[in-house]
């Protein structure tokens, strides 16, 4: 059976599901709508499809089975409910869009039209991230106390002058917090559960734009935990994403998105250390390069639509790194740094 994906965007992103799905057999690119032509057939050339620049004209292409959504995060649901009524499957990039009330629209409509809507959070797949997940779910730990999320990345001033969307209210939805540092929201809540207090500070540090470069929030999770949690696109030249756990048993950290220590008073025999890699994927820099995760992603959610399931990410575990950001952004008001 051929699955037919139609892509949607023509940025970095679109490049990378464009190469995620040409990796799964059985899987071709049907279609690409871009407003800009350029981009559209810089795509299809390498990667097969028709061009579209008419969105609309795009949902009427025959066959097509799902859509994957690379467009700014602002126009998410947009997209996604008009290719939903079309009964089409819907796989968004992160955010699900820029507000919960966009995020419930979409979700709706993807429930009304019986197509799945998916989320891409290809963290969650990750083998050491997932191992570290299973650990933590087994008590490897014991109960969690503490948890430090760092994401001090660096994006030079050009990323976001040469856009006509990052780092603006309207369809980036805010700044680091929102676009690079979601990533690790998901993370947090899929790790340790759900957050019932927020205190938080957020600035504009370094960057001309119109939203928050720099953020900082004091979390308190429904399991008793407390967790701090900073992100920046300001910290030069940039460092790799780290989440350390602390329980009444031990600590495990994670860095470069590996196990790098395990300190438990008691170590199971099938916990093994990971060396750290000396890659710096998106630290510095907003291109994505190993598409191995975005791959893992598409590959879940075409088996969710065979096999009638929801995918590893479906909207409502979308939904849920976004209303954690709309209260980080709530609890900072009138206290910016």
């Amino acid at each position: 059976m051929t699955i037919r994906v139609g892509l949607i965007g023509g940025g970095n992103i679109s490049e990378t599901h464009a190469r995620a799905a040409k990796a799964i057999f059985g899987v071709e690119i049907a279609a690409v709508c871009v407003a800009n032509p350029e981009k559209a057939s810089r795509l299809t050339r390498a990667f097969g499809g028709k061009v579209y620049t008419d969105f609309e004209t795009f949902l009427k292409h025959k066959p097509l089975d799902l859509v994957m959504i690379g467009t700014p995060s602002g126009m998410h649901a947009t997209h996604g409910i008009a290719a939903a009524r079309q009964g089409l499957h819907v796989l968004t990039e992160k955010p699900i869009d820029i507000s919960t009330e966009r995020a419930d629209q979409l979700i709706a409509a993807a429930e009304q039209a019986g197509v799945k809507l998916g989320v891409i959070f290809q963290d969650r797949f990750k083998p050491d991230i997932r191992r570290f997940k299973r650990w933590i779910d087994d008590g490897a730990i014991g109960q969690p106390l503490i948890v430090d999320a760092r994401v001090k990345w660096y994006r030079p001033p050009n990323y976001y002058s040469a856009s006509k969307w990052r780092g603006t209210i309207a369809l980036d939805g805010g700044g680091a917090l929102i676009n690079q540092a979601i990533h690790t929201v998901d993370l947090l809540l899929w790790l340790f559960g759900e957050v019932t207090h927020v205190q938080s500070q957020i600035g504009t540090k370094f960057h001309a734009i119109e939203s928050e470069d720099t953020a900082m929030a004091l979390l308190h999770f429904a399991s008793g935990a407390i967790g701090t949690f900073v992100a920046s696109t300001a910290i030069f030249p940039g460092y790799p994403r780290r989440i350390e756990a602390t329980g009444t048993n031990g600590t495990l950290i994670l860095e470069h998105d590996e196990i790098v220590a395990a300190d438990l008073r008691d170590v199971p025999s099938k916990i093994r250390l990971s060396v750290p890699s000396p890659r710096k994927e998106n630290v510095a820099s907003p291109v994505v390069s190993d598409f191995s995760g975005h791959q893992a992603v598409l590959e879940d959610f075409i088996h969710a639509i065979e096999d009638d399931r929801q995918p590893e990410c479906h909207g409502l575990e979308g939904r849920k790194s976004l209303a954690l950001v709309e209260e980080i952004y709530r609890a900072s008001r009138n206290r910016d740094l």
